[in-house]
């Protein structure tokens, strides 16, 4: 009875991790659907992060209920509201929904790998990771970073034949009814790949970010709406600006405001919910590793769904990308075992050195 209970402890967190990436690219297949017929990428990032944001205000009072002596509303948290806003919706929906506009989910999952090179690189940049050659750990990470650019390269340049070849059997999937979009015609495949890889750059630049808050302020959840609100005052402005038609911010009973209200609630409560439950039983580099399961996601889904939807091209970049991603990781992972491993046996040092004194 203690070992069945002990699996499914195991086995749940997994389970729903897959799920839930799973669950990541199906809404992604459904935004490229409302994009294809005519929904700006916009107006439907500013409507789902004020749903979210309405959301969180009430739930992140009931998710951290314990009460806290730190304050927070002071000008220097205020101040990263306004750059967690800025890159983590503002910067990176926005380049991220239009770059799907330009191209596919599976180009989503390949550029999406890229983030811990992007923040290994950043963290060189910021002199917070030192060149340390000769360390394993750091050599996991550089050659994971250039396999990842070098997949996310392939994808810009190499498209390929399709996976599925058209047929007769299939002209539904390209008339003007179709249900679910994955991959349209005409592209603009090349700005599509740049402009979500510089998402998910502004994305890692979130993270650094975010991970120097949550020092100073651990409760994840109580902060997240107040970027969330940044973030969405951010994209409003932008977006009146460049959307000024106003038929476009009008909003039906049909598929778009469905995924408008499905993408709101999955954003800000689920998958945040998830994914803090998952690292607080895992620890924090659990939730990341499953992020190269939206490829199998998709090519499932391109491959089994949708007719001249996915290239070789793609799918061969972004299992590349996902090597590459697993490499940096690992090499993480090493890095803080060895700090973790120092830090221990500083710890054992100092009583010795203590009695020693005293004696």
């Amino acid at each position: 009875m203690g070992v069945s209970h002990h699996k499914l402890r195991e086995m749940a967190p997994f389970t729903v991790m897959v799920i839930m990436e799973g669950c990541t690219i199906a809404l992604t297949i459904m935004a490229k659907t409302v994009m294809s017929g005519g929904m700006s990428p916009f107006v439907f990032v500013v409507y789902t992060n004020a749903l979210g944001t309405l959301i969180l205000f009430p739930y992140s009072f009931l998710f951290h209920r314990e009460r806290t002596e730190q304050p927070i509303f002071t000008f220097p948290l205020f101040l990263r509201f306004f750059f967690l806003g800025l890159t983590g919706i503002s910067l990176s929906q926005n380049l991220g929904f239009v770059g799907l506009s330009y191209s596919s989910p599976i180009v989503v999952c390949a550029m999406g790998l890229l983030i811990p090179s992007f923040s290994f690189i950043l963290s060189v940049i910021l002199r917070r990771t030192k060149l340390k050659w000769r360390c394993s750990s750091f050599q996991f990470k550089v050659i994971g970073t250039l396999a990842s650019i070098m997949g996310a390269i392939l994808v810009v340049i190499y498209k390929g034949p399709y996976i599925r070849p058209s047929s007769s059997s299939h002209k539904l999937q390209h008339s003007k009814k179709e249900l679910f979009v994955f991959y349209s015609t005409p592209d603009n495949w090349v700005l599509g790949c740049i402009l979500l890889a510089a998402s998910f750059f502004c994305f890692s630049l979130w993270n650094i970010i975010q991970l120097g808050t949550i020092r100073h302020y651990p409760q994840v959840m109580k902060i997240a709406p107040f970027y969330s609100l940044a973030g969405t005052i951010q994209c409003t402005i932008f977006s009146l600006i460049v959307e000024r038609d106003l038929n476009a911010w009008k909003l039906k009973l049909n598929m778009e405001l469905l995924l408008i209200v499905i993408t709101g609630i999955y954003g800000s409560v689920v998958r945040s919910s998830v994914q803090i439950t998952c690292t607080s039983l895992k620890g924090h580099f659990y939730v990341p590793l499953f992020q190269p399961f939206r490829i199998f996601w998709a090519t499932f889904l391109g491959v089994g769904f949708f007719v001249n939807g996915l290239h070789y091209g793609s799918v061969i970049g972004a299992v590349i990308s996902g090597v590459g991603y697993y490499t940096v990781s690992w090499g993480q992972m090493r890095e803080d075992e060895k700090q973790k491993e120092s830090v221990k046996s500083s710890d054992e040092k100092v009583p010795l050195l203590q009695e020693e004194s005293e004696v």
